[in-house]
């Protein structure tokens, strides 16, 4: 979540708006904008796409096999 925070922030002033810019354009409310930037948990998956979205980016559910590897099944 820390890199999440760190990235929308970055992505923000690099394109020179202010929260309440970026919450306008997304189309959520300031409280959202603010809860990612300050890396809040409980934060709505779809809320946190349409500010992503705003950059070219989306988070999408992830299985823990995806995540390791190893844990995959061999071939026959």
């Amino acid at each position: 979540m820390e890199r999440l925070a760190e990235f929308v922030k970055q992505k923000r002033k690099l394109a020179q708006l202010t929260q309440e810019d970026l919450a306008s354009r997304a189309g959520v409310a300031l409280t959202v904008i603010r809860k990612i930037e300050q890396n809040k948990g409980n934060l709505n998956l779809e809320k946190v796409n349409q500010v992503l979205r705003m950059f070219g980016h989306e988070l999408a559910p992830v299985s823990s096999k995806d995540l390791n590897p190893t844990n995959q099944e061999q071939p026959l």
